[in-house]
């Protein structure tokens, strides 16, 4: 047998192990277009949150009905002596203690909706006189509804977390299994019956809103998109905007 077939055959090489893929990062020429996208989803939030405190402003000013929590929170003004805007911070700031039990995880837009949605109402209450005669008080009832569905679609559109009040509504919705429909309904009709009994406004206003923000904030919702980036954002995780619904 010759020595060449005598070699004893090369050591198989081990196996290398799998290495683990790594996360797509972006190409550095993805960077400014995030940081546009980024800045426009900033500017819808406190746009729409600045709107939102106006145009309810506006429903106050016309005295045809508040919105379900603006009932509760003009009664509860009246009572305290406390302006509304500061009324509602500080009840928005109640209800998002009640997440703790629930398991809700605030956003960036969670608590600038505590913030930024009184103040604004406040700013605007107090520049803005009560509308006098039935024409100027119909616009103004009109205008609010219409610019509170704007100003949802600008909110929820941009991605930031759920307001205080739709974070218990889904909370609740998960802890008790009953759906998010009934559990609103619930809520808001005691809201209004507390409110009213504590001398908040109850008319025209309320009803309009309640069968009219559905579709207007679906609209302003499609018109506002803000289309997702691939990478996510690295300020705060986003919600889904189907799922939520702005209540102040």
């Amino acid at each position: 047998m010759s020595r060449q077939s005598e070699q004893p055959e090369p050591s198989e090489q081990p196996e290398q192990p799998e290495q683990p893929e790594q996360p797509e990062q972006p190409e550095q020429s993805e960077q400014p277009e995030q940081s546009r996208r980024l800045a426009r989803r900033l500017t819808q939030l406190y746009g729409g949150l600045a709107l939102y405190g106006a145009s309810s402003a506006l429903l106050v000013r016309s005295g045809l009905g508040l919105e379900p929590w603006n009932v509760l929170h003009q009664g509860l003004a009246e009572h305290t002596g406390l302006s509304m805007g500061v009324v509602l911070t500080a009840v928005g700031a109640a209800v998002l203690l009640l997440w703790i039990p629930l398991r809700q995880r605030p956003g960036l837009g969670t608590v600038s909706n505590v913030l930024v949605i009184g103040a604004a109402m406040d700013a605007t209450l107090s520049v803005v006189p009560d509308a006098h005669g039935w024409t100027l008080r119909i616009a103004a009832m009109v205008a609010g509804i219409v610019l509170n569905g704007a100003a949802t679609g600008l909110y929820i559109a941009a991605r930031f977390g759920p307001g205080p009040r739709d974070g218990l509504m889904t909370g609740l919705n998960q802890r008790t299994g009953l759906s998010v429909r009934l559990v609103r309904t619930v809520v808001e009709i005691t809201v209004v019956v507390t409110g009213f009994a504590l001398g908040g406004t109850v008319g025209l206003g309320t009803l309009l809103y309640a069968v009219s923000i559905g579709p207007l904030a679906q609209v302003f919702l499609r018109v506002f998109a803000v289309p997702p980036t691939p990478y996510g954002s690295t300020v705060v995780a986003a919600g889904r905007p189907g799922r939520a619904i702005l209540r102040r």
